[in-house]
């Protein structure tokens, strides 16, 4: 195969992979009824004037499956944390004890649940459309490579593989949106 073709195809597989990736990520941060740490993935403290990632200025934990612990690393952080976790808008509500904030996570409701279902098929949609946008990408650089004395039979070639690699990181994305419902359906 073409030195041209094998390069777009692996610059291919690996934005691929990276949607992939990023998908997983916006799936993680949606809550499924059970305490995750991921849960908080995303949120700025106002760190002495920065805004600091959550995660830098305190330790995180899962304490059940119904309740997150944030343990500042300074004392003096506790309201800021706090006025960040309510600005998130996360239908939690923290609890401050004078050391660290806990985070009750309330059993979701079959409508709540049937809207994060919605949700989820909107990020796997997202993360589709991304991958088929990479395959596009790939096809016309394919057909830029003909000017550079690339034969048809290797840019078809190409575009088959294009073609499987989509098929493939479809059916992860499948899979993981499968994985992902469940979780939020099952009681």
């Amino acid at each position: 195969m073409n030195d041209l073709i094998s390069a777009q195809l692996k610059e291919c597989e690996d934005n691929m992979h990276r949607s992939l990736e990023h998908t997983k990520n916006e799936l993680a941060k949606i809550r499924a009824g059970k305490a995750s740490p991921d849960m908080l993935d995303g949120i700025m403290v106002d760190y002495y004037g920065n805004q600091t990632p959550l995660a830098q200025v305190s330790n995180i934990n899962a304490t059940d499956v119904r309740t997150i612990v944030v343990q500042p690393w300074e004392k003096g952080m506790i309201s800021p944390i706090e006025k960040a976790i309510t600005d998130a808008n996360l239908g939690i509500t923290p609890q401050n004890d004078g050391a660290i904030i806990r985070l009750n996570i309330p059993p979701l409701t079959e409508e709540r649940r049937k809207d994060l279902v919605k949700k989820v098929r909107e990020e796997i949609e997202k993360g589709k459309v991304s991958i088929r946008n990479h395959r596009k990408d790939a096809n016309d650089s394919f057909k830029k490579f003909k000017n550079d004395g690339v034969s048809e039979d290797e840019i078809k070639q190409g575009e088959n593989e294009v073609q499987s690699l989509t098929d493939k990181f479809i059916a992860d994305i499948d899979e993981v949106s499968e994985a992902k419902e469940k979780d939020i359906m099952t009681v």
